[in-house]
């Protein structure tokens, strides 16, 4: 890996304090960067089976190598410890542990992931694991429907116990779900992800599906472990566009699709009444005992943010203004949403103690000749987020640790390859990670507020 020096010109240490025992992590998906697709008794998921559907993938790639961390694990966490990184996010592949999603565990599978929790905790890294980041058992979707079934709670339930047993005693913390609204919605029903559906009806009953087996697994890893059971929300704020009512009424509704649809059964045991009058007789089926089942206590809430949403009625949308610029996604900086949805989810739903799971921003870069990547996009992204979450924390908001999307260049599901998030640049032709200046920054920006809190570097 090419570190160079720092050459960022931009100062770390302008941001506020954090808390003393604040987390600094990274966060990637087993899908994304694992590769290894049929390597050691992995089976098959949803999204290697939607790769190989023509047109669903933009650059046509797919995840058979990505970028081979199966084999060069050990060379990521260095980067981690390089980094200053006191905890990293990860994601579990569930059919690289049970090929088919249910009935034989595959020990081979089980082996990575023992032996990556092993060399981060040597790092001196806390791992956080999750147990499902999209990447559904193929043999699950084609034998009983995958999300669509109801059964598909228990075999989520077991897998999430036997996980626990095996790891609880080493992991920080173990989230079930990341962003049931994307599976849900981008899979269900815009197509946009596997498996690639298009139906309003089912994406509801899939979403219901998601939240009944983040309730059995948050059931079953309580009787297997003590560690820190949480779940990862996808949040973006709706503004209105224009102070009018129907603006207005049209962000509540979007709100109400995103953010209350999954925190309300969550935290208070309800679905949001004028969200079931939207979907009317798309409406999910929800049986007798089924959100008490999904309001488990939880330990930490996990929130990724990226964005904002601005909701405008006009035909066509009003645009965004985008002050700040956008990012290479298309989505605008706007990091003022960042303080302002914390504080608004703290007052509303009085959660546990929060973590930022993601955050962080896809940018055009380019490898110079020179080795390094001039990133003072994302260099201004980082700075300015972690600006607003300082801000609120001062105003109350109780967030334990952040962790930057992502660690590495990777998959970026339908975009394939084409978009770049990572602090490191993957050179996909050679599996070469050199250091852009935004890792340098953050690296800066980590030893400098361990010298804050009086504990070096």
């Amino acid at each position: 890996m090419n570190h160079n020096d720092n050459p960022s010109a931009s100062n770390p240490c302008d941001a506020q304090p954090f808390p003393p025992d604040f987390v600094w992590g990274s966060s990637t998906s087993a899908q994304q960067i694992e590769g290894a697709a049929a390597i050691d008794g992995r089976g098959a998921s949803i999204w290697d089976a939607f790769c190989a559907e023509p047109g669903r993938i933009k650059d046509a790639s797919n995840v058979d190598i990505a970028c081979d961390h199966y084999h060069r694990s050990a060379d990521d966490v260095a980067l981690m410890h390089w980094l200053g990184l006191n905890a990293y996010r990860f994601s579990i592949s569930w059919s690289r542990v049970q090929p088919q999603g249910r009935g034989a565990w595959n020990e081979a599978g089980f082996a990575f992931y023992d032996q990556l929790i092993d060399q981060l905790l040597q790092a001196g890294i806390t791992p956080h694991a999750t147990l499902y980041h999209w990447d559904l058992p193929l043999a699950l979707d084609r034998d009983i429907g995958g999300w669509l079934s109801r059964d598909i709670a228990e075999h989520f339930a077991d897998y999430a116990a036997e996980v626990a047993r095996r790891f609880g005693d080493r992991l920080a913390s173990i989230a079930t779900l990341n962003e049931p609204w994307c599976v849900a919605t981008l899979g269900y029903e815009t197509g946009q992800f596997a498996p690639g559906h298009t139906s309003r009806a089912e994406a509801a009953q899939v979403s219901h599906h998601l939240l009944l087996a983040h309730g059995r697994a948050m059931q079953a890893m309580r009787a297997q472990t003590g560690t820190g059971l949480g779940v990862v929300l996808n949040h973006t704020p709706p503004y209105p566009a224009e102070p009018t009512e129907a603006d207005r009424r049209a962000a509540r509704l979007n709100d109400g699709l995103t953010t209350r649809w999954y925190m309300d059964p969550v935290f208070l045991g309800q679905y949001p009444a004028d969200v079931l009058e939207h979907l009317g007789a798309d409406a999910p089926r929800v049986e007798t005992g089924d959100l008490d089942a999904i309001r488990q206590p939880l330990d930490f809430l996990g929130i990724n943010f990226y964005t904002r949403k601005l909701v405008s009625t006009r035909v066509p949308p009003l645009p965004a203004p985008g002050a700040l610029g956008f990012t290479d996604m298309g989505w605008e900086i706007y990091p003022l949403a960042l303080t302002q949805h914390l504080l608004r989810i703290t007052r509303e739903y009085t959660p546990p103690p929060i973590y930022i799971t993601e955050n962080g921003m896809a940018n055009p870069d380019v490898l110079l000749a020179d080795g390094r990547v001039h990133d003072v996009g994302r260099i201004n992204y980082l700075r300015l987020h972690l600006q607003a979450l300082a801000q609120a924390i001062a105003q109350g908001a109780d967030v334990r640790g952040y962790f930057y999307w992502s660690l590495l260049d990777n998959f970026e599901w339908d975009s394939g390859y084409a978009k770049r998030f990572g602090l490191f640049h993957t050179d996909y032709a050679t599996q070469q990670r050199t250091a852009k200046d935004s890792a340098h920054w953050y690296r800066e920006f980590i030893a400098t507020h361990a010298k804050q809190r009086g504990q070096g570097v």
